[in-house]
């Protein structure tokens, strides 16, 4: 059985791969899914010998079937924003420590010890629905620092300000976690000048505002925060992990987690860095489901291993494996 400590405790390329591939062979066995989907292609953990050959499950599965690894007792049930008429994701998770403890690690890995931080968070779209997977983060996060002042915002966003302001008095360190168009309307509304505070955007318009490209977006809110940087994250629905930007939209993973871009043409093709391409997600904290999932996000790996995220695939724009419904 592969366990927890193993893939929280990953201090090598060598160690990732090798976690992977025994995750890989675990997932083959216990995931119906998975393994039906592996079978179309003729990909037996026997013909495996490095992380390249791992197939990668389309995400869309995770809307049409249960993509579990695991017997036990389903205990929460994330599903993704949509808009109406839209089928959503739903991730079954049978084991939340595996979750908490591969945010909490997360945050650490990046930003150090939580109880350092006060943690707001502005997230009206998210507050407003059940089942996300962001809202259980960020509440336990705002738990888990133990500062009074934590807490969630809806609509007041004067408290917001106020709130903000007190803490820069006392030079508290802070962090903001706001959905891109709460973060514009409070930026609209007052002209903010922030030393001690970290702003991080979680991305989405949700169908508030135009879209804006990142660069446009970033800029705004720097301006409008008095801050040098917006710090960005990147999760989704159908992982337990999160990777960070500490600014340019350049994302970093933890070291159980791992960026590789494949082919526009040819879904089972993966590319070398530097190309921009189909998103895959190898995120070995999702042992129970699937750790090798293929994104409808677009974007661009670097040789350091970090990446960027450009845009998403049109419908139209998902060719080369017709294998998305089995």
């Amino acid at each position: 059985m592969i366990s927890k400590n193993a893939i929280f405790n990953i201090k090598s390329n060598a160690e990732f791969n090798a976690l992977a591939l025994d995750v890989f062979k675990f997932q083959f066995e216990n995931n119906m899914v998975y393994r039906s989907f592996c079978d179309l292609l003729y990909k037996h953990p026997s013909d495996i010998k490095t992380v390249s050959e791992i197939p990668f499950l389309p995400i869309q599965f995770f809307k049409s079937r249960e993509v579990l690894s695991s017997r036990l007792p389903i205990k929460k049930t994330f599903t993704s924003s949509g808009t109406t008429g839209d089928t959503t994701s739903k991730h079954l998770i049978t084991d939340l420590k595996l979750y908490e403890e591969s945010y909490l690690s997360g945050f650490k890995h990046f930003y150090g010890n939580i109880e350092d931080y006060v943690i707001l968070a502005l997230l009206p779209s998210y507050l407003e629905r059940e089942g996300s997977s962001l809202i259980y983060m960020v509440d336990d996060l705002i738990k888990q620092s133990k500062h009074p002042e934590s807490g969630f915002y809806l609509n007041n966003l004067n408290d917001l300000a106020n709130t903000l302001q007190t803490l820069e008095a006392k030079k508290q360190k802070t962090l903001l976690i706001g959905v891109s168009f709460a973060l514009l309307d409070l930026v609209e509304q007052f002209q903010l000048r922030l030393k001690h505070t970290t702003i991080m955007e979680t991305g989405g318009m949700k169908g508030r505002r135009k879209e804006l490209i990142r660069q446009e977006l970033h800029q705004i809110l720097e301006s409008g925060f008095g801050v040098n940087h917006i710090h960005s994250e990147y999760g989704m629905t159908e992982l337990l992990s999160q990777a960070y930007s500490k600014g340019n939209g350049v994302f970093e993973c933890p070291p159980w987690m791992k960026i590789l871009t494949r082919d526009t043409e040819d879904a089972l093709m993966l590319q070398l860095p530097n190309k921009t391409g189909g998103i895959n997600v190898i995120d070995l904290a999702n042992l129970n489901s699937c750790a090798f999932i293929a994104t409808q996000d677009l974007g661009k790996t670097f040789d350091n291993g970090t990446f960027e995220i450009i845009g998403r695939f049109d419908n139209s724009d998902i060719r080369g494996c017709n294998l998305m419904a089995l």
